[in-house]
Parts: C-alpha cells; structure tokens; sequence
C-alpha cells in the first residue's frame, strides 16, 4: 500500500472537516438519516447521481433542499407526472422578434440546469419524459436542434420513487436505473427519531440553514476523490463482485442464487460505482486509501437498482440485496483466492 503523501493527508483532513460542519448543519433541520446522507455525499463527491426509495413523509424533498443550501448550490425541483413532457424538463427553444424586423430562437431553460435536480416520484412519469434525463445525467448537457447547452458543475439529479404505491407508475428502464450511482433506501423514524421529528414541526420555528461548503471547495472535493489510490487487487476484487452478480459469469464458476433468481447482472459502470464510492467512503473515515470494508460499505446501494430480476425471485420475495450478499459470501477477499474461483 502507498503511504500518502503529507498534502494528500492534509486535504484529507479538510475533506472530512467539511463533511462533519455539513452533517452537524443538516442534523439542526433533520432528525437522524444520517447514513442516507452519507450515501447522498457519496454520490455527490463521487459525481454521480441518487436514487431514493421511501414512502411519502420521510423528508426526502426537505433533504435534498437541506444539503444544496449548506453547499450554497441551486437548486431544482420537478414534479413527475404522467402528463409531464420531455420540454418540461429540458427546456425549449422560443421564438422571438429581434431588435430589427427579424426574429431569432432564445433557448429558455428548463428546471434541469441547476446543481442539484430533485426528480420527485419519477416512475410517474412516462419513459419518453423519464429519458429527457438520460443525457444530462451521462454527459452533463442537453441537445436542442443540434445544439449542446452545457450543464453546470457539481451537477446532480436526486430522483425518488414511492415503493407502495404502483397505480400510475412506471418502472425506470434499465439504462436509466443504471445512470444512478446508488439506490438509497430512506427508512421510517424510530419512536424516538419520530418524538423529536413532532416537537421540531410543531414548535417555533428554526433558524435558516447556512451554506458551510463553497462551489470551489466542492469542486475541489471531487478532484480529491479521484486522487485516492486504489490497489489493483482491490479493484480486481470489485471487478469480481460485479460479475459474480451474472447468472453466467465469464469464467467463474456462477453463484447458486444468482443463477436461481437474476436475469441481468450489472454493466460495467457497477464497477465503476463501487470503486468511485469506496473512494468516497474511505476520506469519509479518515483514509486516503481503500480498503475491502469500504467497497463492502457502498457495494449494496451501488448494485442493487443494477440487478434485473426474474420472476421466481418475485414469486419467492428475494430482496436483490439477499442476492448481493450471497455473492459477497461467494467473493474472497485474497486476490489469488479469486483468482481459485476461474473454472479449470
């Protein structure tokens, strides 16, 4: 392993100092969810985007507008609904008169070009509306009669959907699912979470939140991700738990419930969320160096929106991260013992 150097130690530090005035702001407004936001800031400092999962009232809306003000970032919000059109999102081109006799095109912009896009219950939506998003999710831009308008950095889309409720839904199509870096599960309050949560919404009201992170700093931030050092047995190991997720691994031997319960594994880009996310995860933890327990740590939210289902494993009510785990069990940490796994 390499020892960082005394910089690379020093913005560490700062990384995490930062992390810690952004939890501590967010907390005066939100009753625990600490680990969705932690899975949140991962995302964001790794530059991608999130998934959340939760029924209504968990404040899901109230978090994401919550950490965009601490990162002094624009924020948008869109309403999905069935009758929601492509332009909506993206914006249009409007004619209008010149100066002269003439008149022009002026691109009005639409709600996607802010820094943070809250995408709520997107699976209302059409998938023609829903795939407005795929561009400026992957490439940082939108198309518009052959012209690119470029998006801002950090740029980031917080999409969420409503598990129990499935009339007027539509399901995400697998290549959107999979432009989400993770899928975050937002859980209901305990008795006492919710206590606090009824005393703070019910009482005076609390003071504005601050912004405690600049844009450049962020920015900084997610270059410093990309600096962390990874050893290639640990990202051989990643590699391995992305396709040991495949009903027909090549190579290896498969895993019994993978082939019982998966239809498609993971893309490439699974491992590329894991290796990016345990980047994240490890400043997070003081470390400027990754180890096996921080792609353990994000290895759930990175890959179960990326495993397609087949029906016995609705019919038998297998969660897709009972399937990660059984890969995970299937998965030595010891590169050569991977290496063991290869069919002769």
């Amino acid at each position: 392993m390499t020892t960082p150097v005394p910089d690379a130690v020093a913005e560490a530090a700062r990384f995490r100092e930062a992390v810690d005035r952004i939890r501590e702001e967010i907390a005066s407004v939100i009753v625990g969810q600490a680990q969705v936001l932690d899975q949140m800031l991962i995302s964001l400092l790794g530059g991608g985007h999130v998934l959340l999962e939760g029924v209504p009232g968990l404040a899901k809306t109230l978090l994401v507008r919550s950490l965009a003000r601490t990162l002094d970032l624009t924020f948008s919000r869109i309403q999905f609904t069935p009758d929601l059109m492509p332009a909506d999102i993206t914006g249009t081109n409007i004619l209008e008169e010149g100066d002269g006799k003439g008149r022009r095109f002026r691109f009005e912009k639409g709600p996607v070009f802010g820094n943070m896009v809250l995408a709520d219950e997107i699976n209302r939506a059409t998938p023609k509306t829903q795939s407005a998003l795929l561009e400026a999710m992957q490439e940082l831009g939108v198309t518009l009669s052959g012209t690119l308008h470029p998006l801002e950095e950090p740029f980031m889309v917080l999409a969420t959907q409503n598990p129990i409720e499935m009339e007027g839904t539509y399901p995400l199509p697998e290549a959107q699912l999979d432009r989400f870096l993770m899928k975050v599960e937002v859980r209901p309050p305990d008795v006492e979470e919710l206590v606090e949560v009824v005393k703070r919404t019910t009482g005076v009201e609390q003071a504005p939140l601050r912004a405690v992170v600049d844009r450049d700093s962020l920015l900084g931030f997610k270059r410093l991700v990309r600096e962390v050092p990874v050893a290639t047995a640990l990202v051989r190991y990643a590699a391995t738990l992305v396709n040991l997720s495949h009903p027909a691994p090549p190579l290896h031997k498969p895993v019994d419930t993978v082939v019982r319960y998966v239809r498609y594994g993971p893309s490439p880009r699974g491992a590329q969320a894991l290796v990016l996310a345990a980047k994240v995860h490890a400043l997070l933890n003081g470390r400027h160096h990754v180890s096996h327990e921080d792609i353990r740590a994000v290895v759930h939210t990175c890959l179960r929106h990326r495993l397609i289902l087949n029906f016995d494993a609705e019919a038998d009510r297998v969660p897709p991260d009972a399937i990660i785990d059984a890969v995970l069990e299937a998965t030595p940490e010891d590169p050569p013992e991977i290496r063991d796994l290869l069919e002769e």
